[in-house]
């Protein structure tokens, strides 16, 4: 992708962003407790995924302290577990250096969700060894509340057929299944900037690493994406010599298309059925994200009309109408018209 997020970014406005929230809350005390961090921050996602990170810390301590002398599947001492469990939930107390970690982590987890949910949701699908456990995928998302249906309904799904684990890419497969069932849109992202906002102004764009620049051929005469196009100097027709970089006008969608249909190109695309059935988790979000603005409903009504279709010539005047506003230098766009010339070739 040209445009990608990038975790750098999110991790510095996260550390600026918690950095403000440490400097508010322990200005006036030296701990903060369970209900303090459930209010801590103005945006709840934060909160939930600190409290998150306090509850996994403390069942890896609890496993730590499991004994080989003693039966710690006995159901007596399990309620024993869970009891202490309520009653230390209740005691939380965490002071400034020990808590600071756990909230720039909170942040940046958040800001992924909201900003980026398929790397979100890739980082809670791989799990460990590419192998998603059932029971540590629901205490995951059990504390989220962004961009949740999807996960909520995989599951709903994976708990109906008594499923504890589960490889990688089968619960891609689940996902990009429920993605089309429920028609998921991500959240929308303007409350969400304007509290972040509150505490340290967000700029999005700031969060996507900018588009790479075009190789240099020739080492005069470097152009910024700024710069006005370079006009050169028109020669006779009867001159032998042409500069390799004449200036020419933007081609239509069609001639773009025509230069893709060569027999050679061809002959490497493998026809395709529909779209929609050939279109990864990934793509999805790529083109939602990049060509329909997050919309996910304007996404896949597009791609079901262009199925619809009869030939190429009518999905090219289909999207000359409809895809006005995108970038045609773009990679997305170069990978969704392969998918278009692969449904028609």
């Amino acid at each position: 992708m040209d445009e990608k997020i990038s975790l750098e970014a999110i991790a510095q406005y996260g550390d600026a962003y918690a950095d403000k929230v440490l400097k508010a809350f322990f200005s006036s005390k030296e701990k903060i407790t369970g209900p303090e961090i459930l209010t801590l921050c103005n945006v709840q996602q934060v909160n939930l995924f600190v409290i998150r990170e306090l509850f996994k810390a403390w069942r890896e301590e609890t496993r730590k302290q499991k004994s080989i002398y003693f039966d710690n599947g006995n159901p007596e001492v399990k309620e024993a577990l869970n009891t202490y469990m309520t009653v230390l939930s209740n005691h939380i107390s965490v002071d400034r250096a020990n808590f600071a970690p756990l909230l720039k982590k909170a942040v940046s987890q958040t800001l992924l969700a909201i900003f980026n949910p398929y790397d979100f949701f890739s980082m809670l699908i791989v799990g460990k060894e590419n192998r998603l456990e059932v029971s540590a995928f629901r205490e995951e998302i059990k504390y989220l509340k962004v961009n949740k249906a999807p996960l909520e309904r995989m599951l709903h799904k994976l708990e109906e057929k008594n499923t504890t684990e589960i490889q990688g890419n089968e619960a891609f497969a689940v996902l990009d299944q429920i993605l089309e069932e429920v028609n998921f849109t991500p959240e929308d992202l303007d409350d969400y900037i304007a509290r972040f906002s509150q505490v340290v102004p967000l700029d999005p764009a700031s969060f996507f690493s900018s588009k790479a620049p075009e190789p240099v051929r020739q080492p005069e005469e470097p152009r910024s994406l700024f710069s006005e196009p370079v006009v050169r100097e028109n020669k006779p027709m009867s001159e032998k010599k042409v500069p390799v970089h004449e200036t020419k006008t933007e081609p239509t969608l069609n001639e773009r298309m025509n230069k893709v249909k060569q027999p050679e190109v061809i002959d490497s695309f493998r026809k395709i059925a529909r779209i929609k059935d050939n279109l990864s988790i990934n793509q999805k979000f790529m083109f939602t994200k990049v060509l329909f603005y997050g919309d996910f409903e304007s996404f896949s009504r597009a791609i079901d009309d262009l199925d619809q279709l009869p030939d190429m010539n009518a999905a090219l005047h289909y999207l000359e109408k409809h895809s006005s506003t995108w970038d045609r230098d773009s990679k997305e766009f170069h990978e969704f018209m392969e998918m278009v010339e692969k449904r028609f070739s």
